[in-house]
Order: C-alpha cells, then structure tokens, then sequence
C-alpha cells in the first residue's frame, strides 16, 4: 500500500484522542477505527500491531509538541535573563496546556511505560531527546542553570502540567504566577 501521511496522522491524531479519552486500556485498532470515523481494519493497515500503534502515536505526540523554530529563534535573540527563562518556561506550559489531548496522551503512555518495558524505551528516547534540546537552548541562549537546573524544571512543569489539566490544587491562582514562582526557585538571585 502507497503511504499515505495525511491518513496514518488522522489515524494517529484519532489515537492520541482515545487515549486522553479512555486510558491505555482503551486503545485498540477498532477504537482508533471509530475515532477516525473510518473503515474498521484501516488502523491495523497502518500499524500493524498495538506496538507499532504505540510507536506511531509517540512519533506523532513529538510532532506536535514539538516547539516551533520560530518562537525558540525569537527567545534566543533576547538578553538572558530570568524573564527570559520564565518566558520560555511560560511558552511550554502553554504549548502543552494548549494540545490537551496530546499532553493527556503522553501522561497515559508514561503511565503504561511503568507496566510495559517496550512502551518505556520508546518513550525515553523521546524524552530525553527533548530534555538535550532544553539544555542545549539554554546554554545557547546564555540563559542561568545547567543541566541540573533544567532538570528540576522538567520535573516542575511536568507536575504543573498535570495539575492544570486534572484537578488543581489552586485553581484561582495564575500558571503565570506559578511560573514565575518556579523560576524564582529554581533561579535564586
């Protein structure tokens, strides 16, 4: 079969959507099937097996998740500092908030990585792929902190990434105002 790219994203958008909607458990060729409001059996045409499904679905999630040249180029030609460390903090909350769906989907995967190894090695490499590019952005941008300090961050705006979209432990407070609270932490003068 010719390879469709349009196909197998609308396949694996419709996966990502299933699941942030139903859990690992949940998905399955036919859900994706009817999530994509195709053909039943097109899915399995696509990806062969629940693995490759999974697969697919972390290549599409780096996709869309990944940061847009153009902002980081912006980012980079202004003057380190700690407001351009909060922006930049600022900028992947929101682009994580902002793709609900796709971030919801990462976290179910993370949570299937615990109980299946094969999903734990795809999902790492991913990760750690994103965690160089931070450091590497930031040793570029001349911004504070190393390697350590982003790090703490990814584990910082991991958790307020969950909390912002599941249950918040301070729905009235800004993620703005929590952001710049992290970056006075992890930043100290």
């Amino acid at each position: 079969m010719a390879r469709n790219d349009e196909r197998r994203n609308l396949l694996a958008d419709a996966g990502l959507r299933v699941l942030a909607d139903e859990g690992a458990r949940g998905l399955t060729h036919r859900a994706v099937d009817r999530a994509a409001d195709v053909p039943l059996g097109t899915t399995s045409n696509y990806f062969r097996s629940r693995d490759a499904l999974v697969a697919g679905l972390v290549e599409r999630i780096g996709e869309r998740l990944t940061p847009s040249e153009d902002v980081l180029a912006s980012l980079a030609d202004r003057e380190p500092s700690r407001e351009l460390f909060a922006d930049y903090v600022r900028y992947i909350v929101r682009r994580l908030t902002e793709n609900r769906e796709v971030t919801l989907a990462l976290f179910e995967l993370r949570l299937e990585s615990r109980r299946r190894p094969e999903v734990a090695e795809m999902l790492s490499h991913w990760g750690r792929s994103g965690f160089e590019a931070d450091v590497a952005f930031n040793t570029a941008a001349g911004l504070p902190g190393g390697a350590r300090e982003i790090a703490l961050l990814h584990y910082a705006v991991d958790g307020l990434v969950f909390d912002r979209l599941t249950t918040p432990l301070m729905p009235d407070r800004s993620t703005d105002e929590i952001i710049d609270d992290l970056v006075a932490g992890l930043l100290p003068r």
